[in-house]
């Protein structure tokens, strides 16, 4: 008999985590599980790409209200949870106040809202052999289904996250595993849980090379054919975590410094984009800061650019960094705290300082030197990315 399995996340917008979960689907092995897909929103670009081997539940209704507005319950009759919504965000604000957070209440809210919403959304009438908690809300998992075994995974470096960590612990401490994308992302992760140690166990995020170098073949373009244009690219969140603030302010000195040639290019989307859009503004970069929006396939703007970069505050692993070395792209990361296990500093990418002048000095040094963005271009190019041997992990927990 197959084995059951089932994996969770909340919805398939265009995103790192939902892009290394497409990945691992491809990867199952179909013959002998039987995969459930639970999107609690059937929502994002990305839904069309879930395999067809892939079994996507139907949607329920309660299941979608984690991340909408209060308003927009009120208007689906979800009275209760309302309730709980408004609650939620007045003690997330209370203990952002008290703690003076960066961020403000959005992360410690977020977990409120999954804990005790969770109370009130219908359980999953199925056994399964195993329950995979993708993504966020983990209390889903941990409290709605029953399963044999279950698995909590980490994207992040939860070192830097502004999160109430007892809260945090009660649900991790509910899975019988946690996974972790990297070496570094589980060091950080004991750091504020070193109780979870037994639990915690290495899968990386799986790629597919030929998959994303099928995808880059297609053709874009970015500038006009006779412009000599120098072109930057960074893909991710539009959030203060991915740094996009500095990137527009690393831009302007380069600018300054008569590198006027030069244009960076993101893409993505999300609440930061207004303040991204106010700052390029107030540096003049209204022409050379373009905010590309959302991409289903990026693969070909990245290739079409002479240098990748991750302007992160912080990274679990950069699903996006990855891509871009198998394309062949000479890479630029910031000096965040996993970024060691990013890649391999001077071989297939550069790091630099975790800051504004950090930036510049890194781009300047691979603008100037033609030579050695060559060299992690070409190291790249010959090195194998491709990881699907991660999912055998799976499997055996499994047995």
């Amino acid at each position: 008999m197959k084995k059951q399995v089932l994996i969770s996340v909340y919805d398939m917008e265009i995103g790192g985590i939902e892009r290394s979960l497409i990945n691992m689907l491809e990867s199952f092995d179909y013959d002998n599980y039987d995969v459930d897909v639970l999107v609690c929103n059937h929502t994002g670009d990305f839904m069309s790409l879930i395999p067809a081997q892939a079994n996507i539940l139907p949607q329920v209704d309660k299941y979608t209200v984690f991340r909408k507005s209060v308003t927009q319950c009120v208007k689906e009759g979800h009275y209760s949870i309302t309730v709980i919504r408004l609650m939620c965000k007045f003690i997330a604000s209370m203990k952002a106040r008290a703690r003076k957070l960066k961020e403000g209440p959005g992360y410690i809210q977020m977990q409120l809202v999954s804990k005790y919403t969770s109370f009130l959304i219908p359980k999953i009438h199925k056994k399964y052999d195993l329950a995979i908690s993708y993504a966020w809300p983990h209390d889903l998992i941990a409290n709605k289904v029953d399963a044999a075994k279950k698995i909590a995974w980490i994207h992040t470096d939860y070192s830097e996250l502004e999160i109430d960590n007892e809260l945090d612990l009660k649900a991790w401490s509910k899975f019988d595993y946690i996974a972790s994308i990297s070496d570094a992302c589980t060091k950080s992760f004991l750091t504020k849980y070193p109780s979870l140690e037994k639990k915690i166990f290495l899968v990386e995020n799986i790629t597919s090379p030929a998959f994303i170098k099928k995808m880059a073949v297609e053709s874009v373009s970015l500038t006009a054919k006779k412009e000599e244009v120098f072109k930057l690219i960074s893909v991710g969140r539009l959030s203060y975590v991915k740094g996009f603030d500095m990137a527009v302010q690393a831009l302007r000195k380069l600018h300054d410094k008569g590198l006027t040639n030069m244009k960076w290019y993101v893409i993505g989307y999300g609440g930061y984009e207004e303040k991204l859009k106010q700052l390029i503004a107030e540096n003049n970069l209204t022409d050379s800061f373009i905010l590309l929006g959302k991409k289903t396939n990026p693969y070909p703007y990245i290739k079409a650019c002479d240098l990748y970069v991750q302007p992160s505050r912080y990274e679990g692993k950069a699903v996006t960094v990855t891509e871009a070395q198998i394309i062949g792209m000479p890479t630029l990361i910031t000096n965040f705290p996993t970024a060691k296990s990013q890649l391999h500093d001077g071989l297939d990418g550069t790091i630099c300082e975790l800051s504004v002048d950090g930036l510049v000095e890194g781009i300047e040094e691979l603008y100037r030197n033609a030579e050695l963005r060559q060299k992690l271009a070409d190291n790249c190019s010959v090195r194998d990315y491709g990881n699907k041997e991660e999912i055998n992990k799976l499997y055996r927990l499994i047995g």
